[in-house]
């Protein structure tokens, strides 16, 4: 499979392979302020943007990493990035993360639309047992989104990760199985944006 040729579309989010000539699309998003403060990248310049593109294009070549750039189809505008991450090919188990979207698209239903879409693409073309997210222990707005997906807390990993402020962050890790996300699913988008 050529993880660099996959993308992944319905109707309210696009996901295409991220590459370099995206840089000058996702810098306005990238160096909004705040916008990534639990994570431990750092895109807020764009030299920093660059090396974090390069990061993610290296990880795909290494079969460990599927990163996207995110297009939000109501506006056809560039949102931001998303990726597979961690991705354990012998366990069946793989990380969704790094997802950065621009501000305006906060609360618009589009992060619900785009993980269900990456979701259902990881259990059921992708053959994966488990997806796992991991969050900042602090940042409770991603913590009700993944646990809407149906993703349950499985523990807490106890500073553990810097970020680039210095400050060492506690990480919750979830978990979510195909049997949980097949029970959630119908129920999602019913009430959802």
């Amino acid at each position: 499979m050529n993880l660099n040729k996959i993308s992944l579309e319905n109707k309210r989010v696009k996901l295409i392979p991220l590459s370099e000539d995206h840089l000058e699309q996702l810098l306005p998003i990238a160096i909004e302020p705040g916008l990534i403060r639990y994570s431990p990248s750092v895109i807020h310049s764009e030299a920093a943007l660059s090396a974090y593109i390069k990061n993610a294009l290296e990880q795909r070549d290494k079969r460990l990493a599927i990163p996207f750039l995110v297009i939000d189809n109501k506006s056809a505008a560039t949102a931001g990035c998303t990726r597979y991450m961690h991705i354990d090919w012998t366990n069946k188990v793989l990380h969704i993360g790094a997802t950065w979207l621009g501000r305006k698209f906060h609360g618009s239903g589009l992060n619900t639309h785009m993980k269900s879409l990456m979701i259902d693409y990881a259990f059921q073309v992708l053959k994966f047992e488990k997806v796992e997210f991991r969050i900042d222990e602090r940042n409770l707005r991603s913590r009700k989104a993944v646990e809407k997906l149906g993703a349950e807390l499985e523990g807490i990993l106890l500073k553990n990760v810097y970020l680039s402020d210095g400050f060492k962050r506690n990480t919750c890790c979830y978990g979510l199985f195909p049997e949980s996300w097949e029970e959630i699913k119908p129920k999602l988008f019913s009430t959802s944006k």
